[in-house]
């Protein structure tokens, strides 16, 4: 289930939507059920109070990650843990190509705390500060954040793991890798032969006009720093989607995997039956 928020901190003769008035001290509350969603902070005065409640009973869930808006500006953003405030972003840091993770399975509620900065443009500049977030496995959130990754190669038993375990599981050819520096991202096209499951629709069908045949793409993102690069042969892909991107988790040769899994299967030590061809 995904929430969406919008508050207007509005002036009384321009009010709409969500309207407190002009009060800088009020510091605003919200709740939230949902584990994805987003937030959006029109006219902020002093402090916003985002308490997420989403069911976290499941093991699944166990890190919440946050990535500001393009258009971040005007605010700070805090982590709340124990009535305590750790700074995450600050209103200068130019968050908007960053994803920040937190753990969230201690005993307290998660709470995201944005503290909006002095005006000195005048009170009603329009400013808008906004962030969507996710619920996500700490592995799949240890993927996306700006944290020096692991960039090995999966061992067999984690590549095991990923087949059963992944947003994403497909079978196919690298077509291109290009590399975004200011992102510090790179991405990977692929053409796949199948797609066995997503949990979205990162990868779309396509009409290939010279085999009149249906094609799978996609675009897989990876961090700059692991130094990825075009390969031949088959691969099967997997890993996590979140913000509406896909980001890469173990990627072996598709024959190297079909050597992992027929002797996993062999010593019944698969995590679960994979579909072969």
């Amino acid at each position: 289930m995904q929430c969406q928020a919008v508050f207007d901190l509005a002036f009384p003769s321009e009010s709409s939507g969500f309207a407190a008035g002009v009060d800088s001290r009020i510091v605003l509350q919200v709740r939230l059920r949902c584990t994805k969603g987003s937030v959006r902070w029109v006219y902020p005065g002093q402090a916003l109070r985002v308490v997420l409640e989403p069911n976290l009973s499941s093991a699944r869930h166990t890190s919440i990650c946050i990535k500001p808006s393009p258009s971040f500006g005007g605010a700070s953003v805090f982590i709340e843990r124990a009535g305590q405030l750790e700074l995450l972003v600050t209103d200068n840091g130019r968050p908007e190509y960053q994803v920040f993770c937190f753990r969230a399975d201690g005993p307290h509620k998660p709470v995201i705390y944005l503290q909006a900065s002095p005006q000195s443009d005048g009170p009603r500049n329009r400013r808008t500060v906004g962030f969507k977030y996710e619920l996500l496995t700490n592995r799949s959130a240890a993927a996306v954040t700006t944290d020096p990754p692991s960039c090995r190669p999966c061992n067999d038993t984690e590549l095991l793991m990923a087949i059963c375990s992944s947003d994403f599981v497909v079978r196919g050819y690298i077509k291109k890798v290009t590399h975004d520096s200011r992102r510090q991202m790179s991405s990977v096209e692929v053409s796949a032969l199948r797609v066995y499951w997503q949990r979205s629709g990162v990868f779309e069908q396509h009409l290939d006009p010279l085999v009149s045949c249906q094609s799978w793409r996609g675009h897989i993102h990876t961090l700059l720093q692991c130094h990825v690069k075009p390969g031949d042969g088959e691969f099967l892909f997997t890993g996590s989607e979140h913000f509406g991107e896909a980001w890469l988790g173990c990627a072996p040769r598709y024959k190297d995997f079909l050597s992992v899994y027929h002797n996993a299967r062999t010593a019944r030590q698969n995590s679960c039956d994979f579909p072969l061809d």
